[in-house]
């Protein structure tokens, strides 16, 4: 009996412990890393621009008729927020070049950030305010940054002052939504601006 009570001691002690630590991660975690969405998918802004309305309507359609996450990367077994980045954007008709390959999709967000950069459509957090279509750069994307998420990317699909909606691949394995407050996030690098 004295082991039996112990084992159940123990099993109880960790499992309070591994409760702790869940919701330890998600009160300092940023809401894109919630498993739930944390906002509805906006309506269209009726003063989006073609570009802007074009990117609006592929990132819903894909919200709300996901695919593998393998269809945005090609088949290949990876991360696959910048492929899901890549994928919206080619369907919009503002396909990417990839650097090193030539292809349409950039599949690391530190390219997709280099790539922006050479674009001359890179903005630092402070020099712009997000408009809808842009992507999201994220330089890390958890409480304990690189070691625990790395970089990250998703795309804006509405802004209220401070506070955004984004929609991004490969959060919490699916697509999800979730509202930004972009300039009190410290692991918000810029924005890679939609451009005409």
């Amino acid at each position: 009996m004295p082991t039996t009570t112990r084992v159940r001691r123990t099993v109880a002690g960790i499992v309070t412990l591994a409760v702790v630590a869940v919701a330890a991660v998600l009160w300092t975690a940023p809401e894109r890393w919630y498993p739930w969405d944390t906002a509805e998918f906006p309506a269209a802004d009726a003063s989006l621009s073609p570009a802007q309305q074009r990117v609006f309507e592929v990132v819903e359609r894909e919200y709300r008729d996901p695919r593998p996450a393998t269809f945005y990367s090609e088949g290949v077994d990876e991360a696959w927020c910048a492929d899901f980045v890549s994928h919206v954007m080619r369907e919009a008709g503002a396909s990417f070049t990839n650097p090193h390959s030539g292809g349409w999709r950039i599949p690391g967000v530190y390219t997709l950030t280099e790539y922006y950069q050479e674009q001359g459509r890179f903005a630092p957090v402070g020099d712009h305010t997000p408009a809808v279509g842009d992507v999201v750069l994220y330089e890390s994307g958890g409480p304990v940054g690189d070691l625990l998420v790395g970089q990250h990317t998703n795309i804006v699909v509405a802004v209220d002052g401070d506070t955004v909606t984004t929609v991004g691949g490969n959060e919490m394995g699916g697509i999800r939504i979730h509202d930004l407050d972009w300039a009190d996030d410290s692991a918000v690098l810029g924005f890679g601006l939609l451009g005409s």
